[in-house]
C-alpha cells in the first residue's frame, strides 16, 4: 500500500514486479500517486505496508551505492556547481560498486560520455543555474547515465525538451537499459511515447496499479 495517510492510501498494489531489461511506463492523472510510488520504491518513502524488495535487498535495507538512478522532478542538481561537476557526482557513486585502483580516472571517463551522449559537451563548465530547464534535465539524465544504474526511476525527464532532443535522449537511456540489462521505470503521460518506449504500461486509477493493453489504451486514459 503506497501513500503517506493509512486511512486514505493513494495506491493499493498487490504485486507489481519489474524486471532485468524491460521498460515498464506508469501513467494516470495528476496527483494520482505515480511520483509517491516511484520514491517508494528508492525508498524515500516508507510503504504503509507491505514489503518493497529492490536490487536484491528488502528495503528499508538499502541497494548497493548506485544501483538504482533516480531522476526527480526536481531535478535534484547543485545549482551552484558546474555540469561536470553533478556528472561527476553520479559517476563517483556508480564507481563504489566494484573496487578500482584508479576509480577518479574511469569516472571522468564514464562522466565525458555521458554528457557527450546528452550533446553538452560545449556546456560541461557552465554553471546548472545558467542552463534552460531543458538542458538542466539532460545534465539530470547524464548523471544517472554516469552512475551505471541497475535500475533508473525517471518522473517526467523528458518534459521541457523539444521533439528532437526528446528523441535523442530516450533512445540514448534505452540504449542503456538494453545494453546494460538494466531496467527503467517512468512516468510519462504522452500515450503515444508511452506506447513506443514501454514494454508493459500500467495505469493508475481509482487506486489500483492496472497493467493495460498498450496498443488498446487510448490517449484518452
Amino acid at each position: 500500500m503506497v501513500g503517506y495517510n493509512t486511512k486514505e492510501p493513494l495506491i493499493n498494489i498487490d504485486e507489481f514486479q519489474i524486471f532485468s531489461g524491460e521498460v515498464v511506463v506508469l501513467t494516470g492523472v495528476s496527483g494520482i500517486g505515480k511520483t509517491t510510488l516511484l520514491k517508494t520504491i528508492a525508498g524515500l518513502v516508507k510503504p504503509i505496508n507491505g514489503t518493497v524488495n529492490v536490487c536484491d535487498r528488502k528495503l528499508p535495507s538499502k541497494p548497493k551505492r548506485g544501483e538504482i538512478g533516480y531522476i526527480p522532478q526536481s531535478l535534484g542538481l547543485v545549482r551552484h556547481a558546474s555540469v561536470i561537476h553533478n556528472v561527476m557526482i553520479g559517476a563517483n557513486a556508480g564507481m563504489k560498486k566494484f573496487w578500482n585502483p584508479i576509480p577518479s580516472l574511469l569516472a571522468k571517463d564514464v562522466a565525458d560520455k555521458a554528457i557527450s551522449a546528452m550533446d553538452l559537451t560545449s556546456h560541461q563548465y557552465r554553471l546548472i543555474r545558467k542552463l534552460s530547464g531543458g538542458q538542466q534535465r539532460r545534465v539530470a539524465t547524464a548523471r544517472t547515465l554516469a552512475q551505471r544504474p541497475r535500475l533508473i526511476l525517471a518522473d517526467e525527464f523528458l518534459s521541457e525538451l523539444d521533439d528532437n532532443t526528446k528523441e535523442k535522449v530516450l533512445s540514448e537511456v534505452l540504449k542503456y537499459v538494453q545494453e546494460e540489462n538494466a531496467a527503467l521505470v517512468v512516468i510519462e503521460h504522452d500515450i503515444k511515447r508511452a506506447r513506443e518506449m514501454g514494454d508493459r504500461i500500467f495505469l493508475i486509477k481509482e487506486r489500483k496499479l492496472i497493467e493495460i493493453d498498450k496498443n488498446s489504451i487510448s490517449e484518452e486514459e
